[in-house]
């Protein structure tokens, strides 16, 4: 993973505050989620703790955050001691997790688009696979791989662009550039096609699996209009996923 989150932290933090992510992201994620009360959840790419605090702050019972950013997982625990709700954070690498616990939810938001290869992929895919009781589920906000290439300037507005440097196939990185508060900042992901995302998913023995279409909240049709959002709409940045063990 060649984006270093030590360095870009703070603006990673600040950046979670952007409309598309309250108004799109947040609100697909948590309607996704339904009732966390009494769940245990395990959070993997958990950054500082933004959506980790707020799954405890839903009822969620046992809540533990993992990142592989040690940056991320200082600002989290930061929090943590200002704030205390309970909350375990460990700095960890995914790829390299095992089984830490038996958990009704997984959940990620953007990890798997970190994945470089259909393997690294599905090693990611078996760690959340081994985290999970029967019947529990895995919820994340990912990349959206079908996104037409021509259409990754119309999200600008929304303070977000996707560039890439060569043909989309299996592998090939995406540049992600920020703007928040007058600051850009730039970090990778990788393009794996739908199809290698369905491979893995039932290579390691998830029973369901289903693509979500990025749903937008009412607060944000108010505060912005619905015309401003239609691009994000008609060619939306992101997708969410749900699988069943």
């Amino acid at each position: 993973m060649t984006t270093d989150y030590n360095n870009i932290a703070q603006w990673y933090k600040k950046s979670k505050e952007l409309p598309i992510r309250l108004h799109v992201e947040a609100y697909t994620y948590f309607n996704m989620l339904g009732d966390l009360a009494g769940k245990s959840l395990l959070d993997l790419a958990c950054g500082e703790g933004f959506y980790t605090r707020q799954f405890k702050r839903k009822g969620a019972l046992r809540v533990i955050g993992v990142d592989i950013s040690e940056k991320m997982i200082e600002l989290a625990r930061q929090q943590e001691t200002k704030e205390p709700l309970s909350i375990e954070y460990i700095v960890g690498d995914v790829l390299e997790l095992g089984e830490i616990g038996s958990f009704n939810l997984v959940v990620a938001s953007y990890l798997l688009n970190y994945s470089q290869t259909k393997e690294q992929l599905l090693k990611m895919c078996q760690n959340i696979f081994v985290n999970l009781k029967p019947g529990g589920r895995f919820v994340t906000i990912n990349n959206n791989s079908e996104q037409p290439l021509e259409s990754y300037l119309t999200c600008e507005k929304y303070g977000l662009i996707k560039s890439v440097d060569e043909p989309l196939q299996e592998g090939t990185p995406i540049t992600y550039t920020i703007s928040v508060d007058g600051k850009t900042f730039s970090f990778e992901n990788y393009y794996l096609s739908a199809s290698t995302y369905e491979w893995a998913f039932q290579s390691v023995g998830f029973k369901e699996f289903r693509w979500h279409k990025p749903m937008l909240s009412p607060d944000g049709v108010r505060e912005f209009s619905q015309e401003f959002w239609q691009d994000c709409l008609n060619y939306p940045p992101l997708i969410g996923i749900e699988c069943i063990k």
